[in-house]
């Protein structure tokens, strides 16, 4: 009998499996899509790939998502996929497309944008409403085909908006049978195969007409109401933005995480929530990770490996967009603007006069010009010394800080990108960051892939583990590499039920990547008008990424998108 070769072999690889166990040269072979022998000495398939010493991990699977638009028009769900990311779950704080009601399409669209900073007009051509129920939306992607595997969670706020109509879209409280309704609806969409529900309580999230989020002053009834669907289907986690994230409250994280441990422990479910660092209250997240830790609690707190803050640059948000000369220039092309800005006698102007309708994230910027640093072309430091600020270089040079900025958003031909770190860096370094990352409880998340288009592009989070934690970091203790891979790929997959993927052992689906360690790094970010509409965003790519695989399907080669798309719709865990 003639043995039958595997589909793919990838010999001599370091591979790092993802669970935590010391990385070890192997030969990786793969049939049908799954992972069929790990070892040395693998034979030939049908395609043999030598990886020469390369790093091979498993896929990364990304937690935390805003694809919900872009996953109805985009099949690549670029820029995650350019990041190693073969597994994707959207529908995160409370905020989607189903279930939609067919007078409410425009209003979902505006609660999207103004929570997750994605065009309104690039969502309005782009999502096509095939659907209005969550398992008819969860039918529309299962007929659609990616380069990564896509999960959604069902959304408190369309939930909300669906069974209560403008009183839910206004926050006001539910009555017992609106908190059954609601339960129904989530029940239903975890039944046919969404992986959890989500909410958002940040006073951060409001939708485009000001609003909040709807469920954001939701009492506990409903929050507990809503949550006995998944103990009922014994499935699905519970994610949410929790009141005073983002510091608008110092004093609600705590009093969050006491009703969190009560939720879990009455629902018998994880329940997982961001967590960053308060400028206001630097260590209020060491006590948080301490409540979360407790024995009753299947608690999850979900953390980044960066920064969180917002990119700056000449063709998005910067510190002279409200300034009444460079608003008559604003619609120019970049290189137009760019010459007009470099005539001396325009940059005093501009420089000389205040807005005369302040806008308040530009006003932000002009503030605190200690938080803004420069990005570099290749291989940006997001852990930059607080010695390179704008403000600390414009001291020590005798200038004044606004004229320097002038100056470094012009260089590179207007394409020079400044990091203004809001959370995460209250003592000018990760050394708190790190400690997150290291905690039992923690888990990779906030990449936001698909959101926050105009000034945040943290979807490359990924890369920042590998090269900034596992290789390069300088001003303190670097990761192990088995760590890092551990975080991005079995944990992130277990919290969610996907024990499917997540470590490369025989059986598991084979989501891999291949990586040159020495090489993988970030690029500097750079804006794109490539949404629906026109629509703007910014966009990171990174080197250093040899092959990805999705099913054993090679995606992406050095990088570039191989045309193939193997990913398909998860339902429920694997």
């Amino acid at each position: 009998m003639i043995a039958i070769p595997p589909d793919l072999v990838i010999k001599n690889a370091r591979v790092v499996d993802g669970t935590g166990a010391p990385a070890r040269t192997a030969d990786v072979a793969v049939s049908g899509g799954r992972i069929t022998a790990v070892g040395r000495d693998a034979g030939a398939g049908r395609r043999t790939i030598d990886a020469g010493g390369a790093l091979l991990t498993p896929g990364f699977v990304d937690i935390h998502t805003h694809y919900d638009g872009q996953a109805t028009w985009d099949p690549v769900l670029a820029p995650s996929s350019w990041h190693g990311v073969t597994s994707v779950v959207m529908g995160n704080c409370g905020v989607g497309f189903a279930p939609a009601a067919r007078d409410r399409h425009e209003w979902l669209i505006g609660l999207m944008e103004g929570v997750e900073d994605i065009p309104g007009s690039a969502l309005t051509e782009g999502i096509s409403w095939e659907w209005e129920t969550f398992p008819q939306f969860l039918d529309a992607l299962d007929d659609r085909a990616y380069a990564v595997d896509i999960a959604a969670q069902v959304p408190h706020g369309a939930v909300r908006a669906y069974v209560m109509g403008e009183r839910g879209a206004r926050n006001e409280p539910a009555t017992p049978d609106d908190i059954a309704a609601m339960k129904a609806i989530v029940k239903e969409g975890v039944a046919a195969g969404a992986l959890g529900f989500s909410t958002s309580r940040t006073l951060t999230h409001k939708a485009i007409d000001g609003e909040y989020v709807p469920g954001t002053f939701a009492a506990e009834d409903e929050l507990f109401g809503i949550g006995e669907a998944l103990k009922e289907l014994g499935r699905g986690v519970y994610e949410l933005a929790p009141a005073g994230a983002a510091g608008e409250d110092v004093n609600a994280p705590a009093r969050e995480v006491a009703w969190m441990r009560r939720l879990s422990a009455a629902i018998d479910r994880p329940v997982s929530f961001a967590l960053l660092q308060i400028d206001a209250v630097p260590d209020l997240w060491r006590e948080i990770l301490e409540l979360s830790s407790a024995p009753d609690a299947r608690l999850f707190p979900q953390v980044a490996s960066r920064p969180f803050g917002m990119l700056i640059c000449l063709d998005s948000l910067h510190a002279f967009g409200d300034h009444p000369t460079y608003v008559e220039m604003a619609l120019l092309p970049l290189a137009e603007r760019v010459a007009r800005m470099r005539d001396p006698q325009v940059k005093a102007r501009i420089l000389a006069e205040r807005p005369a309708q302040e806008d308040i994230l530009a006003a932000s910027v002009r503030a605190f010009p200690d938080r803004l640093y420069p990005l570099a072309a290749e291989n940006p430091d997001y852990e930059p010394d607080p010695r390179t600020s704008v403000a600390a270089v414009a001291a020590a040079a005798g200038r004044d800080p606004m004229e320097l900025l002038y100056d470094l958003l012009l260089e590179d031909e207007g394409r020079n990108v400044l990091l203004m770190p809001l959370l995460n860096y209250a003592a000018g370094n990760l050394d708190a960051q790190r400690e997150m990352l290291t905690h039992p409880r923690a888990v990779l998340g906030l990449g936001d892939g698909g959101a926050h288009c105009g000034f945040i592009c943290d979807a490359s989070l990924p890369t920042t583990m590998l090269a900034h934690w596992a290789r390069d970091r300088h001003r303190g203790p670097k990761l192990p590499l088995e760590h890092v891979v551990r975080m991005m790929t079995r944990d992130t997959a277990a919290l969610y039920g996907l024990a499917d993927r997540g470590t490369i052992a025989p059986g598991m689906r084979a989501d891999l990547n291949l990586i040159d360690f020495d090489r993988v790094a970030l690029r500097r970010p750079e804006t794109a008008r490539d949404l629906p509409a026109g629509g703007r965003r910014l966009l990171q790519r990174a080197d250093g990424y040899l092959a990805t695989f999705v099913a054993g399907v090679q995606t992406f080669a050095d990088g570039e998108h191989t045309g193939a798309l193997p990913g398909r719709l998860v339902r429920g865990g694997q």
